[in-house]
Parts: structure tokens; sequence; C-alpha cells
């Protein structure tokens, strides 16, 4: 993502005569302004979380969210002493006017218990980023920005590990193999991980496999159930017309969360429980 940064559109540029001569509170240790926003005057960081890889689900509608994954951030901003304190909506709409002049848009604005919400989405370089920005009327607002990305597959499928977890227990975990969100059409960079998977079938030709796609709990369960069949059968697919494996030995089953393999309270759980999984018939 450019390094270019954007001066939020200030309506409330008249605060800064005022801000410049009061004494402002430090940022908190290590913390800075998301790259692609800078923030309201004399306001100051006063808490900053940044997650390499992170999910955070937006909402996007009355009742609806979108998960979305890639870099984090969490930034809290709190006034300064003394600043005439700007309404929730003037800083949510700051933001959204920011956002298009980067060519992004509001995808749902909404109010909720006196806090103002906007989600937004701004296209960058062939990915986007999502921005979720909230604020009272109390001198605090929050900005969580995820930029969208897929994480760094450190640790991909093995044919001889597969096989070998298939003897001893009849089933195993397969990691990257990627879906967008909600999606099931394969992404290019499962490949690596569905060639592992047609090795192991080449060298047990009598092998067969029930191809198992898990959720985590995200969503409606009839949605996480239709999709997580969905996804299995474009395993199958897959490694019936590029890999040349016979349809007959291969049968794909969704489960959605219905099989979790940690908590689902967490992320890190979440995604483990985000997999799809080869069982021996």
């Amino acid at each position: 993502m450019g390094k270019i940064r954007f001066l939020l559109i200030a309506v409330t540029l008249f605060f800064l005569p005022n801000a410049i001569c009061l004494a402002s509170e430090p940022d908190a240790a290590g913390s800075k302004d998301p790259s692609i926003f800078s923030r309201m005057p004399g306001f100051y960081i006063y808490s900053y979380e940044a997650l390499d890889f992170g999910r955070y689900e937006f909402p996007v509608g009355p009742g609806k969210v979108q998960a979305v994954e890639g870099r984090q951030y969490l930034v809290v901003y709190y006034a300064n002493a003394g600043i005439k304190i700007p309404s929730g909506l003037q800083v949510t709409r700051n933001y959204l006017n920011a956002a298009k002049t980067l060519g992004g848009k509001s995808v749902y604005e909404f109010e909720d218990g006196g806090t103002q919400y906007v989600t937004l989405k701004i296209p960058q370089k062939g990915t986007e980023i999502w921005a979720e920005i909230s604020g009272a009327n109390n001198g605090m607002y929050n900005v969580k920005v995820i930029e969208k990305q897929l994480m760094n597959q450190d640790v991909i499928a093995n044919a001889a590990v597969l096989t070998n977890d298939i003897k001893t227990t009849g089933h195993v975990a397969v990691y990257g193999i990627y879906f967008d969100t909600g999606k099931s059409m394969l992404k290019p960079e499962s490949d690596a991980s569905l060639t592992e998977i047609a090795k192991v079938l080449n060298g047990d030709p009598g092998l067969k496999l029930n191809v198992v796609g898990h959720t985590d709990n995200a969503g409606m369960m009839d949605n996480n159930m239709k999709l997580s069949q969905a996804r299995a059968e474009a395993v199958v697919q897959s490694l019936v017309a590029k890999h040349g494996i016979s349809a007959t030995r291969l049968k794909g089953y969704g489960v959605a969360s219905l099989a979790p393999l940690a908590t689902n309270d967490t992320e890190a759980g979440r995604a483990k429980n985000r997999r799809v999984e080869l069982v021996k018939q």
C-alpha cells in the first residue's frame, strides 16, 4: 500500500488554532495513525494494536456483516483537554470524505446507542482496505482498519505427512487451501496443497477419501453448511479436472462448524477451524 497520507476533510479546521496553543498528550508508545488516514485535529492516540494478520466482521447492513482478513489496526483516539469536542457524526463524516478522495465509499452507516458508525471500503492496487469508524459526542473515537490480503502460508500440505496421518489416524487436516470470504471458488494460491493431495492419491491407487469442508462459527449455520459443502466439492472437482484423479475415489461433504479443532472465541482458534480435512473412506 502506498505511503502517501491523506488529510481528513477538515470541517473541523477551525479547531487548529486553539489546539496548537494547548499542551497535547503523547501518543501511546509505538503507535501511529493508519497510513491511509490522518486523525481529527486535537486528538491523540490513547491505545493502539497492530496485527500482521487478523479478521474482523464489518457491519454492511442491518444484521449483516462481512468478514475481512488481512493486516489489522485498531486505534483509539482521545481528545486533548481544552479542544471543542466534535460530534460522532462529524468524526465519521470526516473519515468518509477522506475515503472518497481515494475512490472509496460508504458501505453502511448507522447509529447505535448514541454512537455513530460508518463502514468504508477503499480500493488499493488490486486489493482493498476496509475501515470502521465509530464515535460518540464524548471526545473519543475508534478506527478499525483491515488491509485485505492473504495470510503468508508458511506451512503447506506435504504428501508424506498427509499420507502418514491418514494411515495412523484415518484423517488429516489440510491448510493452504484458500477461498474468498463467503465464496467457494478455489484461489490460485491453493495449487501447492492440491498438488500434494494428488501425490497422496497417486501414491496409493486403492485409497478413497472423503473431502470434508469446515468453517468457523461466524454467520448462519445453514449458510455455512452450504458453503462448506460447496468448498469440499470444489476441491474434489479440482483434483479430478486438474490432477486426473478418478471421481469415484472422492466424495465431498460439508459440516460447517460442527467439528471444531479449537475455540471459536479467538481469531487463532477460528483460523484453525477453517480447514479442509481428508478422511479415509
